[in-house]
């Protein structure tokens, strides 16, 4: 039988997790309806703001905080629940501001925030001068970005670049710069050297030098390669990238690797339209728990890309995205802990864990053994051996420019908030746009291909100072694939990559560190080597190594075609355990709850492209 102060415990942490339930929910609901463009007059900035603080003003209640130390050290609470009160008050500790300054700094910071990002909805346009015609045309970041890839006339790809770089000029005269003064203002009043430093601390529980200690290696390490790659110096895949299958490729990629989303229901979007927010993102506005009563509270997911189907590129592009993004579905439809705390994407969930998931899925969508059972034309046809050989030679000894590109982000923002002096008169449109031309210059060797000021994570209050949380999950996702590809393992269509990162990286949540989960799993401390050792590995070796692997794929995938009696990898049941709706905005598209289940919502969702956007 319980005692009193058992049933007080009990009851905090009921009452807690029930209320940041619904306050995670609201704001959740008010951030997919406000970038997503929705209609119905339930969305606003103003809205979002106030769910945001609502849910801020409670994580940081001093009385929480004081509550989850007091019952921890009781002597009185049970081992299940020291764990949530421990979890309680590593949360509640991230959100602290005893400085009522601190407190109205953020504040107007989010509203500087939402200005910036209601302007950029209603008034700037985004998109290039095509250089033939002369004639402006609107296109998204991801449509420009796809013009650069694919466009065989170097003016429209210049001037898709330069449609790009006009992200920059707007957003430093429309608030970036006073908001880089307000963050550095409140991370300086908790205490801090930058808003960098607050950030980094928060989510990852060590600070910005020991980051920048870790990634200067990568940068050092990979200098002569860029340099290398530098001196050297594709519209043939898109037939196997069919943008209307990329939803059941996926499906049938993650079904094959045993990735179960526990009952969830994800909500899809994923084509361009006006209006829409400029880049794809998974948010979580019902996070997965266990309920003190032992009930499965299963996730709801909002996902988004930004599609064009009949662009060259789209459907590779979209089904990567995919890939990526239902790995962050995935990973958090399966933290199975007993708080809501556990399975949210802010601090003190590692922002490093939460990418490593997302990026060690869609990783595989460049392996031979992938492309050769899930890259299919419209009639079904595997990618030829001659064209991923192809595609080999011509982008792996330029692998390093990713790398770099990834580097540029956290060093732009770590100067960025360096050069705001503690009175914040060095931050100037004119002063930021030259720092962020010479950090492209100095990491990536040249003016980039995307622009760093046109990067959305540098204005997002969540975002900001997040980036360096993908140059810590690429090092681990090769870690990751390292380990499941030694003695000749294999990662595609393998049931025990699901279950192995559902038990290992999936189930604890942020109730463990991230260096620590990885550790467990690969069994080594975090590092760069595999990343270097993969970007150094010579061309012939990996081509030998490829080609193997998708003959095996060939084979394997005509074995499973003859039992099925289907062609390719088209046959067979898809089981994700989650209901999926794809939208166009306020539109339903399909819904996988009927009866014709998953592969039925697939095959709605193909005609409906088919239908409104026919091939020539």
């Amino acid at each position: 039988a319980k005692t009193n102060s058992d049933a007080e415990i009990q009851s905090f942490l009921d009452e807690t997790n029930q209320r940041y339930e619904e306050l995670h929910l609201a704001y959740e609901q008010q951030f997919w309806g406000t970038k997503m463009n929705l209609g119905g007059g339930l969305y606003s900035t103003a809205q979002l703001s106030a769910t945001k603080e609502s849910m801020e003003a409670f994580l940081r209640d001093p009385s929480k905080l004081a509550a989850a130390q007091g019952f921890s050290s009781s002597g009185k609470a049970s081992n299940s629940q020291l764990g949530l009160l421990a979890c309680f008050a590593r949360t509640f500790q991230c959100y602290q501001m005893a400085d009522p300054d601190a407190v109205s700094l953020r504040s107007e910071c989010t509203k500087v925030e939402d200005a910036l990002n209601d302007a950029r909805n209603k008034t700037f346009s985004l998109g290039l001068t095509h250089p033939a015609t002369r004639v402006f045309e609107e296109k998204s970041s991801v449509q420009l970005r796809t013009l650069m890839r694919t466009s065989p006339e170097e003016s429209v790809r210049k001037a898709a670049w330069e449609g790009l770089r006009s992200i920059g000029p707007f957003v430093l005269d429309n608030g970036l710069c006073e908001m880089v003064k307000l963050r550095n203002a409140m991370a300086r009043k908790l205490g801090f050297e930058d808003f960098y430093d607050y950030k980094v601390t928060q989510a990852e529980g060590f600070g910005k030098a020991e980051l920048f200690a870790i990634l200067d290696t990568l940068k050092q390490g990979s200098d002569a390669l860029l340099a290398k790659a530098r001196t050297q110096l594709a519209t043939a895949l898109d037939p196997y990238f069919p943008f209307e299958k990329s939803v059941e490729a996926w499906g049938r990629c993650f079904s094959a690797l045993g990735i179960d989303y526990k009952g969830a229901t994800m909500t899809l979007d994923l084509l361009d339209r006006k209006g829409k927010y400029s880049n794809g993102f998974c948010h979580w506005p019902q996070p997965a728990w266990r309920k003190a009563d032992n009930t499965w509270q299963p996730a709801t997911t909002n996902f988004t890309s930004l599609a064009d189907p009949l662009a060259v590129g789209s459907g590779k592009t979209a089904l990567t995205t995919l890939m990526h993004e239902a790995g962050h579905a995935a990973h958090f439809a399966n933290i199975d802990q007993g708080s809501p705390l556990f399975s949210q994407e802010r601090a003190p969930t590692s922002v490093a864990y939460a990418e490593n998931q997302s990026m060690f899925l869609d990783s595989l969508c460049g392996d031979a053994a992938w492309r050769a059972k899930y890259a299919l034309s419209r009639e079904g046809s595997p990618m030829p051996w001659a064209l991923h050989e192809s595609s080999l030679s011509a982008t792996h000894p330029y692998a390093v420019f990713g790398l770099r590109g990834m580097l540029a982000v956290p060093y732009f923002e770590k100067a960025l908030y360096e050069l705001d002096s503690s009175s914040g008169g060095g931050v100037t449109p004119a002063s930021v746009q030259a720092l962020a031309d010479r950090i492209e210059v100095e990491v990536q060797g040249g003016l980039a291909s995307r622009p760093l000021l046109s990067v959305p994570h540098i204005i997002s209050d969540e975002a900001s100072c997040y980036y360096h949380g993908y140059v810590l999950a690429e090092m681990s996702v090769h870690q990751t694939r390292e380990h499941f590809l030694k003695d000749g393992g294999v990662i595609v269509d393998n049931p025990l990559v699901g279950s192995t990162l559902t038990d290992c990286y999936w189930k604890p949540g942020n109730s463990e560190q991230f260096l620590d989960l990885v550790k467990n799993l690969t069994g080594k401390p975090l590092t760069g080597d595999a990343w270097i050792e993969a970007l150094q590995e010579d061309l012939p070796t990996l081509i030998a190594k490829e080609k193997e692997a998708y003959d095996d794929a060939i084979a394997s995938t005509a074995v499973a075609a003859a039992a099925d009696g289907g062609p390719g990898n088209s046959t067979g049941a898809v089981d994700l355990n989650m209901r999926v709706l794809i939208k166009d905005g306020d539109e339903l598209i399909a819904d996988s709850s009927g009866e014709a289940g998953f592969l039925g919502a697939c095959a709605t969702f193909e005609a409906y492209v088919t239908k409104r956007f026919p091939r020539a």
